[in-house]
């Protein structure tokens, strides 16, 4: 789950870590108070969507007088922001963060994510922080240092001193950089984060360590003791489908193409996604139903795939162990019948009342391709579409 900038800054706060202050703002004229608010010469307009590079796309901007926060609110909110994350689609901008100007001295970076090599958090930190991160870790990876923390005892001062004095931290501002690394694992940790990426980290004129942005993505899993966090979810910055996915407890993600799949397993939904693309296809999503899936709940999964206007066919794919073929066949044949299924679907199914879930399927009346395998399922799929 992700959320906006200004609900992280909020959280690192409670964990000491420094931030600029802000207000959000949702109208131009609440922008405007809030720069009155703040007090300083220079306020800093920034777009809240869920996606980076939002300072290239035009979304951030430098206020020197409140005649110009007007100006840049009113330019800012509602404008579609198209980044390299939000791809060409992009995302419209419902809030504004008004933050206080800061005298930057020297941008650097520091991320928190979890190395699934290692099975373990690591903290990343390089001295060439700014909007063009990606760049360095293409171009020049040497320039990006790497702890990787123990779990067992957790990040230790030793390494946060090392990594500032590898992205050359001044000397006389390592102690506090080694407090906010220190500060920013422990949230990572306690708030179960999968990202905590702060672009830039900056030294100012004053001598404050800061955090000047934050991306903050938490684990869906474990999202159920965070009471807290699952407040801050922004349904608006979410694809449609896949909020009513997650109320059935499905894993859906939209994607670009134009075959719907319907799949049980996040490992074989991968694998079929791939199978797919492997025989010239393009499939329109990622859709795991999961293990214990009810005859609602692969009936709403079949409405969710055929809400999506660019799905031009449907394949089923579904081994079943503890999730039965016949089960599958039931939410089919009642989902294909409530929302008049006109498009070629093909259905393959294999393992625990395999049978019975073809005896079903076959005598549902419904123009239904069957597949012998995944393979022979992808190309019929693929061959229909086409």
């Amino acid at each position: 789950m992700n959320i906006h900038e200004y609900q992280g800054k909020d959280l690192l706060k409670q964990y000491g870590v420094k931030v600029p202050e802000g207000k959000v703002a949702f109208t131009v004229e609440e922008a405007v108070e809030a720069a009155k608010a703040l007090g300083t010469a220079v306020v800093v307009v920034k777009a809240q969507i869920h996606a980076g590079g939002r300072g290239k796309a035009g979304g951030v901007k430098v206020a020197k007088s409140l005649e110009e926060v007007r100006t840049y609110a009113t330019e800012i909110l509602g404008k579609v922001l198209v980044t390299h994350q939000t791809g060409p689609e992009g995302k419209e901008v419902r809030r504004l963060l008004i933050e206080q100007g800061c005298d930057i001295k020297k941008e650097y970076y520091v991320g928190v994510v979890v190395d699934r090599t290692t099975g373990c958090v690591v903290m990343m930190a390089s001295e060439e922080g700014g909007m063009d991160i990606e760049e360095v870790a293409e171009h020049s990876p040497e320039k990006i240092f790497k702890e990787v923390i123990d779990p067992a005892v957790g990040m230790q001062a030793y390494q946060a001193r090392k990594l500032a004095y590898a992205i050359k931290i001044p000397t006389e501002l390592v102690n506090k950089t080694v407090s906010f690394m220190l500060s920013l694992y422990k949230a990572f940790v306690e708030k179960d984060c999968s990202i905590a990426e702060i672009n830039p980290l900056v030294v100012t004129g004053s001598g404050d360590v800061m955090a000047l942005d934050a991306k903050m993505n938490f684990d869906s899993n474990a999202l159920f003791r965070h009471k807290d966090i699952v407040a801050l979810r922004d349904l608006t910055e979410e694809d449609e489908k896949e909020i009513q996915a997650s109320k059935y407890d499905l894993s859906y993600i939209a994607l670009d193409g134009n075959i719907g799949c319907m799949v049980n397993g996040a490992g074989l939904a991968m694998a079929t996604m791939d199978i797919i693309k492997y025989y010239g296809g393009e499939p329109a999503n990622f859709l795991d139903v999961g293990g214990g899936a009810t005859t609602e709940k692969v009936t709403e999964a079949f409405k969710i795939i055929l809400s999506d206007p660019s799905v031009k066919g449907i394949f089923v794919n579904i081994f079943g162990g503890i999730m039965k073929c016949d089960v599958i066949a039931n939410g089919v044949v009642e989902a294909a019948k409530q929302v008049s299924l006109d498009k070629p679907l093909v259905v393959r199914l294999e393992g625990t009342n395999v049978e019975l879930g073809k005896k079903l399927l076959n005598e549902s009346g419904l123009n239904i391709v069957a597949a012998d395998s995944m393979a022979d399922g992808a190309q019929k799929i693929v061959a229909l579409v086409k």
